[in-house]
């Protein structure tokens, strides 16, 4: 073989390793990295749309008018009815600062385009949009109100939802920010210390306290042979490290029951070491934690890392909802909502309904379970035990005159500052309508006195105004 031969055989060797890096480029591209950058705010292909077509409005499960556009001198506005109220669900449709939320979400929806360039292209031809998709969700206006009410002038969350069909009525994260003025206050929002972009309901990740303990004590109950009594002293020491109840105050003698209503520590610390590890990580697996949930706007995951090697303080801490368990508010109340529904876990609903501009339902979201938590028998057990602890324990806050409340309180140490206040619940207990998880970031106050109370007339609120 001469000189030049071996020439053009490396040659074609490297063109054809240059097309194998190409494919395996665009493959990998494709299948890793293009949903991603399609859907980024910054994408101005996302824009492409927005000159020709008026996009479609946002209206409440009630079809009370949030936001919509409207054409002034060639060109589209959007207008937001409630300013900060949905920045959170909403988001913003801005040229210099991008999309959020169900602004960017469902971006295609509102301008009545189909993801499949292809088959829009050939659309476009055809059959053009002018007007895009309205977006109906499943949020209750007046309760969405009430929530950032009782909200005001601090830090943290409320998710209310219907536990069996899992449509959120409200989700409400502070502080917030309006989208009405953006332009004028982006400096000052982005600068923020306090994070008002963040939407705390979806991707704020806190340390749950005592409201991890209903996770804990379902497994207690799918422990076979545990023993439920236990002698409480007021404290109790765990490989070298000391585990106190609130105030140190001793409970004496206790079952799992009187456990969780007082919110005894030390009850579950101990217990914990009995139940193991995987039996707690188990559970938490199957109430969604160390999961992503599918839902309308992005999710952080909930944590608890039980198949690390965790040693004996590492698991009672986790016990009780401290350590290296980190929760959404939106997880917990899809744990409350499971508890209420007998076990089943479903998805969590933010959009209702798709609507053409003429007015017919083109796409509909329905309940999906996601997950079997525990059996029925498992969580009417913990279902009463927490009626109870509204009714006789931590939880009284969150009584409502003659109908049985079910909740758990949390008051979680925070290494960074106060510690967190938190409730989870629902009502009625015989008949769930509707479920909440409540947090305050560095309240610095038990949950049974700051959060309940706010639980307490969410869910009057549904009860009183919600059919389904």
């Amino acid at each position: 073989m001469n000189q030049q031969s071996k020439r053009m055989i490396v040659v074609l060797v490297s063109i054809c390793l240059m097309f194998v890096s190409l494919i395996v480029y665009i493959s990998y591209f494709q299948i890793f990295k293009a949903e991603k950058i399609k859907n980024n705010s910054y994408n101005k292909r996302l824009w492409i749309n927005e000159e020709s077509i008026l996009r479609g409005s946002i209206i409440d499960r009630n079809g009370k008018i949030l936001a919509y556009s409207e054409k002034q001198d060639n060109l589209y506005k959007r207008h937001y009815n409630y300013g900060s109220l949905y920045s959170h669900i909403i988001g913003y449709s801005y040229r210099e600062y991008g999309k959020t939320g169900l602004e960017l979400q469902y971006n295609n929806a509102l301008l009545n385009i189909n993801e499949n360039a292809a088959i829009n292209e050939i659309k476009n031809i055809v059959a053009p949009s002018s007007e895009g998709n309205t977006l109906k969700l499943t949020i209750d206006h007046g309760l969405q109100e009430k929530a950032r009410a009782l909200l005001k002038g601090k830090k943290g969350s409320i998710v209310a939802m219907n536990p069996k069909t899992g449509e959120v009525y409200a989700m409400v994260s502070m502080p917030d920010f309006d989208v009405t003025n953006l332009k004028e206050n982006w400096k000052q929002i982005v600068e923020d210390t306090n994070s008002p972009l963040l939407n705390r309901a979806t991707q704020g990740l806190y340390t749950p306290g005592s409201v991890f303990k209903v996770i804990t004590t379902m497994a207690a109950l799918e422990t076979s042979n545990l023993n439920t009594k236990h002698e409480c002293t007021g404290s109790t020491k765990i490989d070298g490290y000391v585990f106190k109840d609130y105030s140190g105050k001793a409970h004496g003698t206790l079952n799992l029951e009187d456990a969780l209503v007082k919110s005894c520590n030390t009850y579950f610390t101990e217990k914990s070491l009995d139940i193991g590890k995987d039996k707690i990580g188990s559970m938490a697996d199957k109430f969604m934690i160390n999961s992503k949930i599918p839902f309308d706007l992005p999710t952080k995951s909930s944590t608890f890392p039980y198949k690390e090697n965790l040693g004996k303080t590492d698991i009672a801490a986790a016990s009780i909802g401290q350590g290296k368990v980190l929760v959404t508010p939106l997880n917990m109340a899809m744990i409350a909502s499971g508890i209420a529904s007998g076990g089943e876990i479903v998805k969590p609903i933010l959009v209702k309904e798709i609507i053409s501009p003429g007015g017919k339902v083109v796409k509909t979201n329905t309940t999906q379970t996601l997950s079997q938590g525990t059996d029925i028998f498992t969580a009417n057990e913990t279902k009463n035990m927490m009626v109870e602890v509204v009714k006789r324990g931590t939880g009284t806050g969150a009584k409502i005159n003659n109908m049985r409340v079910a909740g758990k309180t949390g008051t979680a140490e925070n290494p960074s500052g106060k510690s967190h206040a938190w409730f989870i619940g629902f009502a009625p207990a015989d008949d769930p309508k509707i479920a909440v998880a409540v947090v305050l970031e560095e309240e610095g106050s038990t949950g049974g006195k700051s959060a309940a109370p706010i639980a307490r007339d969410i869910m009057l609120y549904g009860i009183n105004n919600f059919k389904d």
